[in-house]
């Protein structure tokens, strides 16, 4: 059965996001949680390597808040909040994978949708400036969804096939992501849209994710964009 859509996280998998993610979460410490910021800055935000670490092995952004970093709740609840504006006035450079602006190209019969964290206005900024944008129908992000339905929680995924296809539910889609709740949320939204419909979960590798070690196992691995073209065009 060939693909109706492709879907993706963005961070990990779409961009190498990670040098700015650290400069917005060391200025949003220094806002809300100053205790954690300078020299008590946690280990996981000291270099891409721990942060690439304590990223793929925590279950949402929430648990990395708080589990890693050392946030209470309500900090994490405040940080969520100001992420976007944090994001918006960071001049970090963030840039698409090495090969991934190919692999959009290639797929351009198909429509697109990204599921994500980040904030959406950010994302179609990207693409628009990497000239990638055209293929994507729809971009739900952070503030698009319910602080309490983010991902794993389906909520967005449903709400991007409904801007791509309204009325119309999509058979066979493939959802790809960089992390362990992208796999989790791949499943939940297979269960949400029911037996008609299935959600191929994908993760990309070339990020520095280890997915052979969680326990949500995906459909496929690329390890290289190359790979992750092979496998997509081998669904259509």
């Amino acid at each position: 059965m060939p693909l109706d859509a492709i879907l993706w996280d963005y961070d990990g998998t779409l961009v190498n996001s990670v040098p700015k993610n650290i400069n917005i979460t060391q200025s949003i410490l220094a806002d809300i949680a100053p205790h954690l910021s300078g020299e008590n800055l946690p280990h996981w935000l000291r270099s891409e390597s721990a942060y690439h670490q304590a990223n793929h092995a925590a279950r949402n952004w929430q648990d990395l808040y708080q589990n890693y970093y050392g946030l209470t709740a309500k900090e994490t609840t405040e940080a969520g909040a100001l992420w976007a504006k944090h994001q918006r006035s960071n001049t970090t450079e963030v840039r698409l994978f090495e090969g991934i602006a190919n692999v959009l190209r290639s797929l351009t019969a198909l429509p697109h949708g990204v599921c994500s964290q980040n904030d959406s206005s950010t994302i179609w900024a990207l693409l628009k400036r990497e000239g990638v944008d055209t293929p994507f129908h729809s971009i739900m992000g952070y503030n698009d969804v319910d602080g309490g339905h983010q991902k794993p929680h389906p909520a967005g995924g449903l709400q991007c096939i409904e801007a791509i296809f309204g009325t119309k539910r999509p058979r066979q889609l493939m959802y790809i992501g960089d992390h362990q709740g992208d796999v989790e949320f791949a499943r939940n939204l297979n269960r949400a849209l029911g037996a008609d419909c299935t959600v191929i979960a994908v993760t990309a590798a070339y990020s520095g994710s280890s997915p052979k070690l969680w326990e949500h196992q995906p459909d496929h691995i690329a390890d290289t964009p190359e790979s992750l073209l092979s496998l997509c065009q081998s669904y259509l």
